[in-house]
């Protein structure tokens, strides 16, 4: 019974640790989509998918976030746990097309 019992609490505080995965590709300059909406107050990991043939590096002052991300190339940023509001990110190579906002609710 005790052997269940810690199977239990272990599966428990292995679930409860994991981070949510929102995707985001980054196509011709642009993030898709530029909006991603999270959960308020947890952690949570972004998987960045770089589809273009050039690098894109991931900036964010106000997530304090900073990751090249080589062409063809996939990376996961965590992020959080986030009160709510908006964060704004760009890709710092391509500015003016790649925009976007991290929205937590």
């Amino acid at each position: 019974m005790r052997a269940s019992m810690f199977a239990l609490f272990l599966f428990s505080t292995l679930a409860a640790g994991a981070e949510a995965e929102f995707s985001l590709i980054i196509r011709n300059h642009v993030f898709e989509p530029s909006e991603i909406r999270v959960p308020a107050k947890q952690k949570i990991r972004l998987i960045v998918k770089n589809m273009d043939t050039t690098p894109e590096e991931f900036e964010s002052h106000e997530l304090n976030r900073e990751k090249v991300i080589p062409a063809g190339a996939t990376v996961k940023i965590l992020i959080g746990p986030l009160a709510p509001g908006r964060y704004p990110f760009v890709g710092e190579f391509h500015e003016s097309t790649a925009r976007g906002t991290v929205i937590a609710e």
